[in-house]
């Protein structure tokens, strides 16, 4: 199987270079922190600087002439049932990234090959080195058909990657690490992943084995991704991370800490507008987003549900959350006619629920970061868990999850009675008292009678009063809907608010939270 996969990259490298020689060798999870690890000994060096000028100064037309067939996707010639296709570098992705395939005893480099690629009217072949690499590589599997090769996933610029269960259109992302994400005293840190291995599945492999080193600035680290495609297709990660020395790191100031928030598997998304935006632009859409909120299981078994929004100006809210069991971005609104988008299909786009595995994450905190997004091409939302301790330089740093894309429909995580709406107003022209609509359902709230009502428990921060509080039956929906009205105090201080639904003295609704701001 080696040697037959050596005579297909020979046979579409037209240059008739020399491959790497094959390297015996076992590669796994130590086998990439031994390599991560002596680069953290090193200061670091962008692979931006080894990309000739003629790709950082292609502009996005040019670079959208630039393709992959899909017939010469890695191990197409084996019939295997994942494929591999690769990205050129080139316009924004100027960090190119090295590219290895790995068997149960041997890996070896793939190079770059200008061969893969059709280049329309380009006329640059000459002047992209050899040794470039890629900017990146998208993942193929028979996800919806059993005759057909769909999208499953991609793994392009930064650390940034994004997978898709059966049925599903890409909406939101994820990353390896986030380094200093929202802070405002500091530029955040973008790791990137420099190389990359992909383990040759066999011929009725359900699973793909990937394996990366992530490098940046402040750390290096090695990563592994265990792919199990489905209706919800999950990925196993495990990661260690390794800080560099501060004498490794180029700073101004070495008394300051070189890293204050260290984000373990964020999320990023899109909010632009949705059913809780109050001044919401000119679209002829009534919701943009391909998120509308942020769940949370706590570790003392709490759920939480934080609607999305799109604040004025940066908006960064931090929940202590030790023994965190799982938090995600969710897109729980699944009907087209709220969206009426026939080129975006946001009801068909991925919720992305993180699960950390056993107690590795220990005490933390959960960071929920929002953007101001002008329009819907800006992804402005980021949640991730960040431990409480930065750890030590060179000390490896374990953490593992899985990560699940999926739309809620086979997985135990999603709460069965829970918030599918929020709707906030101002109570009349001359007041400037908000009108709350929380709207919830599930099967323990619907076999309630109407004319028995649960218990709404709310609250909210010394800045504002909860003057009136109604739970009302909705027959069309068959759901629940809290009535509130919440007279904000002067001044311009968010106000947090909580939300549940209890029957005597026993919740039966996960927590409604939001930080409201005046618009």
């Amino acid at each position: 199987m080696w040697r037959g996969y050596l005579i297909i990259i020979l046979g579409i490298t037209l240059a008739g270079r020399a491959l790497a020689a094959p390297e015996a060798a076992v590669v796994n999870l130590d086998y990439v922190a031994k390599l991560a690890f002596q680069r953290a000994q090193q200061p670091f060096h962008s692979p931006r600087a080894n990309l000739p000028d003629v790709l950082k100064n292609l502009n996005y037309d040019q670079y959208r002439e630039i393709r992959f067939p899909f017939d010469k996707a890695l191990w197409t010639e084996d019939g295997l049932p994942f494929r591999i296709a690769f990205f050129h570098p080139g316009y924004i992705y100027q960090e190119p990234v090295h590219v290895n395939e790995f068997t149960p005893t041997y890996t070896q480099r793939i190079p770059f090959s200008q061969e893969f690629f059709d280049y329309g009217s380009l006329n640059i072949k000459n002047e992209i080195p050899r040794n470039t690499g890629y900017a990146g590589f998208k993942i193929f599997y028979p996800l919806n058909k059993t005759n057909l090769f769909d999208e499953l996933g991609e793994f392009q610029g930064a650390s940034y990657f994004r997978l898709l269960g059966a049925g599903q259109a890409y909406g939101q992302s994820a990353r390896g690490v986030a380094l200093d994400c929202g802070e405002t005293d500091r530029s955040e840190e973008f790791p990137i992943f420099t190389d990359w291995w992909l383990g040759k599945p066999e011929k009725d492999a359900k699973e793909l084995t990937l394996y990366a080193i992530l490098d940046s600035v402040s750390c290096a680290g090695a990563y592994e991704f265990k792919i199990r495609p489905g209706e919800t297709t999950m990925a196993d990660v495990s990661a260690v991370l390794y800080f560099r020395e501060p004498n490794r790191v180029l700073q101004a100031d070495l008394s300051a800490p070189l890293i204050k928030t260290v984000g373990l598997a964020p999320i990023t998304s899109m909010f632009w507008f949705g059913k809780n935006t109050e001044r919401k632009p000119d679209d002829y859409r009534s919701e943009v987003h391909d998120s509308d909120g942020l769940m949370v299981e706590m570790g003392n078994g709490e759920r939480l549900w934080e609607p999305l929004d799109n604040p004025a100006s940066e908006r960064h809210q931090i929940f202590s959350a030790p023994n965190i069991r799982g938090f995600g971005l969710m897109q729980r609104e699944r009907s087209f006619e709220a969206y009426q988008d026939l080129f975006t299909p946001f009801q068909d786009e991925p919720s992305v629920w993180v699960e950390p595995h056993g107690t590795n994450w220990g005490d933390g905190d959960l960071h929920l970061v929002e953007l101001n997004a002008p329009w819907e091409g800006f992804d402005n939302a980021v949640a991730f868990w960040s431990p409480k301790t930065v750890p030590a330089p060179l000390q490896p740093y374990y953490f593992s999850y899985t990560i699940y894309w999926t739309r809620e429909i086979t997985m135990n995580f999603s709460p069965a009675n829970k918030v599918v709406a929020t709707r906030i107003g101002l109570c009349s022209p001359d007041s400037d008292a908000r009108q709350i609509f929380i709207d919830f359902a599930g099967p323990q709230l619907e076999a309630l009678s109407p004319t028995n009502p649960p218990t709404a428990i709310a609250s909210c921060s010394a800045n504002a009063d909860i003057v009136a509080s109604q739970v009302v039956w909705n027959p069309d929906q068959k759901t629940w809907r809290v009535v509130l009205k919440m007279q904000p105090k002067p001044g311009n201080n968010p106000v947090d608010l909580r939300c549940t639904l209890q029957r005597g003295n026993q919740p039966i609704s996960e927590t409604w939270t939001y930080q409201w701001i005046r618009p």
